[in-house]
């Protein structure tokens, strides 16, 4: 296994479950020291350091970046992976549903980043990667909250690598389309026909099927790596040709 990210430490928030875990065991195996700030960063693998983190409120923000410096001495990578799910029209939320999704999925981000700059700002390969979606560049039904969250996402993170590209910091995203994730899984559960609705999610995307959890994590390693040290503002879309194929029916 590649080791281009030792000595690198790397924080993933929302790491304990999902996309997140994912993320970093791709990156732990990639040599990173790995921080995973998590609601409840319960079950990490051996050798995964976990931090209790909210990313809705700055001071615990704070301390599980503060902790993961004086544990690992600094942060050089960090993946701003934590976020929740909205279903609905803009009919279907009330505001405070709205304030809260994107105070998790935006200003969630902005916390982290910013806690970490001061940091980042000493690391020889700093690089940030948000994880954005699909949601943020096609129209998708049942979507409208969700979608503005990533929407801003995607804008932030072209912000932010213009912001700090000349301080040595590269800010990226990865936008998967629709991933075999728990939340989908519950999505999948609650719906009155589930095995028809799993289809119709695989039919979505070209490919077949939906994205693996796997796969981002490995669009996430190359966005993280020093290698990458050219590839800044931009984003990578892990979503089976969902975005940009318009294939013809199958069999025509």
């Amino acid at each position: 296994m590649s080791q281009e990210l030792s000595a690198l430490t790397a924080v993933v928030t929302g790491g304990a479950s999902g996309l997140g875990a994912a993320i970093a065991g791709k990156l732990q195996s990639m040599g990173a020291r790995v921080a995973v700030l998590d609601l409840v960063p319960a079950g990490l693998p051996e050798g995964q350091l976990g931090f209790t983190c909210d990313v809705s409120d700055d001071a615990s923000v704070r301390a599980a970046i503060d902790g993961t410096v004086a544990a690992f001495g600094g942060v050089d990578i960090v993946v701003n992976n934590a976020g929740i799910g909205a279903q609905g029209t803009i009919e279907s939320n009330d505001d405070a549903e709205w304030h809260r999704v994107l105070d998790i999925n935006v200003i969630g981000m902005v916390r982290v980043s910013r806690a970490a700059l001061p940091h980042l700002r000493r690391s020889s390969a700093a690089a940030i990667v948000n994880t954005c979606s699909i949601a943020a560049t096609a129209g998708l039904p049942q979507r409208a909250l969700y979608s503005a969250s990533k929407g801003a996402v995607l804008s932030l993170t072209q912000a932010m690598a213009a912001d700090h590209l000349r301080e040595g910091i590269r800010v990226n995203a990865v936008n998967p389309g629709t991933a075999d994730t728990p939340w989908v899984g519950r999505l999948l559960d609650s719906a009155d026909d589930p095995a028809a609705e799993r289809a119709a999610l695989n039919a979505r995307q070209p490919h077949g099927r939906l994205v693996l959890p796997e796969e981002v994590a490995g669009a996430v390693a190359y966005l993280a790596s020093p290698l990458s040290g050219s590839t800044t503002g931009t984003s990578i879309a892990v979503d089976g040709g969902m975005q940009a194929l318009r294939l013809r029916p199958a069999g025509q």
